[in-house]
């Protein structure tokens, strides 16, 4: 394997102002026991953010003392079809809506207001026990596509053999994501399989010498988050090479650096998808995320805050 780039970027710095509250939508009136910081909702927000979020409503409802926010952990494909038939008014979710969705609600009067919060990477783990550290872009396709199978077909100094890729559910934004940015089909090789949680990812990976895993990196990004911190303890993260290097040359890790600056090959933006009809919760609590105190519990998580500017120090780091 090539060497590892030696400039780390580790450091970013919020240099923007206080967002005031805006509202997802005020096309109606709205209910008098409900305003932008007092009521009770339920939101949907994509498992990959469950960290984040618990932080974010917290913060939130400390703030706001009359404000409750029940978050409902799901799958992306359970959020958003649940959004549609407006059992969410919120959601949290790693795509913005599709032609044909918006369409839908449009012609149920509704407009659906999305807002970028954050930008994200999608993690490949391994196994303490597995003594390779990088991985090209190249290979991971392969391996995803079933063309290599074998952790020797990865370095042939390798001791492992047949390759157990994990993920964390069938209709999670993690595979959809790594399919449409690999343009691969939905039929996966024999050897993937999915558990139920990014959780469980790591739980499996790290039992399971062979095993690669598929995480958001919210789960192991936070050092000072007590779960983040464990998780990370657990497992590997590969570092791998980008889309002008995809066969190897400089490997990168989804640090917030490289992430901030697009080295990192597998980086997705994270949305909060509001349909109310009126000054809410909703509407009130995506303000709040996307504000100064939102965007540094982002910044704070090892995620990169997506509606301040950022600046990025570039400190060298030898490998």
């Amino acid at each position: 394997m090539s060497k590892m780039k030696n400039n780390a970027l580790a450091v970013l710095y919020i240099l923007a102002a206080s967002f005031s509250f805006t509202s997802c939508n005020q096309t109606a009136s709205k209910p008098t026991d409900e305003t932008p910081t007092r009521g009770n909702i339920k939101i949907g927000v994509d498992d990959s953010y469950k960290l984040l979020f618990d932080t974010e409503i917290f913060t939130f409802e400390a703030t706001y003392h009359y404000a409750h926010i029940k978050p409902m952990y799901k799958p992306e494909l359970e959020l958003l079809d649940a959004f549609m038939k407006d059992s969410l008014r919120t959601i949290v979710t790693s795509r913005p809506l599709t032609k044909n969705e918006t369409e839908y609600l449009a012609s149920k009067q509704y407009i659906a207001r999305t807002t970028k919060i954050a930008n994200d990477a999608i993690a490949f783990i391994t196994n303490k026990g597995n003594t390779d550290s990088t991985i090209t872009y190249n290979q991971i396709h392969d391996i995803f596509s079933g063309k290599i199978d074998s952790w020797k077909l990865v370095n042939k100094k390798n001791s492992l053999d047949k390759i157990k890729v994990v993920f964390d559910n069938e209709k999670s934004g993690n595979v959809r994501f790594v399919i449409e940015k690999l343009n691969l089909s939905y039929k996966f090789p024999k050897y993937c399989s999915a558990v139920n949680s990014n959780e469980e990812v790591v739980n499996y990976v790290e039992k399971h010498p062979n095993a690669i895993g598929i995480i958001s990196v919210n789960w192991i990004s936070d050092r000072q988050d007590s779960v983040s911190h464990s998780f990370l303890s657990k497992v590997n993260v590969l570092a791998v090479s980008n889309e002008i290097e995809p066969d190897g040359g400089n490997y990168y890790r989804p640090y917030q650096g490289f992430v901030a600056e697009k080295s990192y090959p597998f980086i997705r933006s994270v949305y909060m998808i509001c349909r109310e009809t009126f000054s809410g919760l909703g509407s009130g609590f995506t303000s709040f995320v996307a504000g100064d105190i939102g965007q540094r519990i982002i910044l704070k998580s090892g995620m990169v805050p997506s509606t301040m500017p950022v600046r990025l120090v570039q400190i060298k780091n030898n490998y």
